[in-house]
Order: C-alpha cells, then sequence, then structure tokens
C-alpha cells in the first residue's frame, strides 16, 4: 500500500494546472495520484488525456460520474475519502493553482505523524516573492514553526489524517455549500483533533485561477458580493 492518496481537483486553469501536476509527478514519496476533472473545458481535457500517462496518475473525468454541473467538490471528496479509507491512509489535496516542492508530500505525511492528534495538517502558501498570502496573511512572521491553529486550513496543500477520514464519513457534508475546507477544518476541532499549519513548508499558491471572478473581492468589492449572493456563488 502508498503511504497517501493524493487528489487534484481540476477545473480549467490550464496554465497552473500544468504546474502543479507536473510538481506533483516530481514529487519525492510512496503515493497514488488521482486527477479529478470537474467538467473542464475540451483543452484542458485533451492535455488531462495526453499526459496521464506520462506523469503518472490516473485521470477521473466526473462527467462519467455525475451530470451535476461544477462544482462538484463535495463529490470529490467522498470518492478520495473512499480510496484512501481502503488505503488505510491518509488525503492530500493540492489544488489546481499551488505549486509544491519536491520535498512536500513526504514532509507532509512524515511531520503529521509524528504531532499528536492530527486531523488537518497544512502546508503554508506564499505568493512569488515569498511571502505568507492567502489565505494564511494571518501569519505575519515568517519561521520554520509548526502551529497548532484555531484558524480554519484551505485544502490549498493539506493533509487530511486517516483518524479523521474514519471518524467524519464526507456523506454528511452539506447540499447546500460549495467548498468544505472551513467546515471540515471546524469538524475536526470538535472531534477532539488538532490542525497543524507547517510555517517553513512552503508552496507557491497563484489564488483563483480557476475562478478569476474572485478576483473582485480586491478590486471592486461591492461587486463580487453582489455576485456571490445573486448567483449563490462560493458557498463556504
Amino acid at each position: 500500500m502508498s503511504e497517501a492518496i493524493v487528489i487534484t481537483p481540476v477545473k480549467d486553469s490550464l496554465e497552473t494546472t500544468k504546474k502543479t501536476i507536473e510538481a506533483i509527478s516530481k514529487a519525492k514519496g510512496d503515493f497514488e495520484y488521482f486527477v479529478f476533472n470537474d467538467f473542464s473545458k475540451p483543452e484542458t481535457k485533451s492535455y488531462l488525456e495526453k499526459i496521464r500517462t506520462k506523469l503518472g496518475f490516473e485521470l477521473i473525468h466526473l462527467e462519467d460520474v455525475t451530470s451535476t454541473p461544477s462544482p462538484n467538490y463535495k463529490l470529490v471528496l467522498q470518492m478520495a475519502q473512499k480510496k484512501a479509507l481502503e488505503n488505510n491512509s491518509p488525503l492530500i489535496i493540492v489544488e489546481s493553482d499551488v505549486v509544491i516542492q519536491k520535498n512536500t508530500l513526504d514532509d507532509l505525511i512524515k511531520l503529521s505523524g509524528k504531532h499528536e492528534k492530527t486531523g488537518l495538517f497544512g502546508a503554508i502558501t506564499v505568493d512569488q516573492s515569498g511571502k505568507y498570502n492567502f489565505p494564511y496573511t494571518f501569519e505575519k512572521k515568517k519561521s520554520n514553526h509548526i502551529v497548532d491553529t484555531s484558524h480554519s486550513l484551505s485544502f490549498c496543500c493539506t493533509l487530511i489524517s486517516t483518524p479523521l477520514l474514519e471518524r467524519f464519513d464526507f456523506q454528511n457534508l452539506s447540499q447546500n455549500k460549495d467548498w468544505f475546507d472551513v467546515f471540515i477544518s471546524r469538524q475536526s476541532k470538535k472531534l477532539g483533533f488538532k490542525n497543524y499549519l507547517a510555517k517553513g513548508l512552503e508552496v507557491l499558491h497563484l489564488p483563483h485561477s480557476s475562478r478569476p471572478w474572485k478576483n473582485l473581492k480586491y478590486t471592486n468589492p461591492v461587486l463580487y458580493y453582489l455576485k456571490k449572493i445573486i448567483n449563490k456563488r462560493d458557498r463556504i
């Protein structure tokens, strides 16, 4: 058995998706890698089909599984949880706008196993200049510390431990939400687990590449919240 199941949900954002998958293909560690294509455009689908064997991942087209329009994060999490439990291993999510380092996955697996009652264990995100960026801007001081955090962890690059997967069934996730990192972070704490953020384990994050409309939050927040409410987008 492998030491972890690694997944990347993909919804277009082809240029960052390429970087994400190529980085994972070069990563150290004993893991199985699955890419979930969530109704991407033909160009993205064609690329994934072309490089799936070369870069060593299993490709799952959600259009073959469901007719529900994107986003299908709940379904991805449910399918991934099943694979991880069958493998008796943690689940690592690396989103398609994140570029990991060669040691990232191996370090997540090893470090999470050394900490007490791990629920979630996340790598911190940085921008191209090396500064901590969204969603971890609340961490103001650079360090190599591993923090037992009360903040919610993003699924940018995060491990979900086997004990947490065994305790909380993702079939119980809400039908009325699109994203679940905040909810699962809170559920982890409720169940008595600890959520750790590794400040020295840095990954490059290129935010909102698959959801460019979200950049309105910084340039035109009024329009952002109108779109969010009226179109029922980005429900957390």
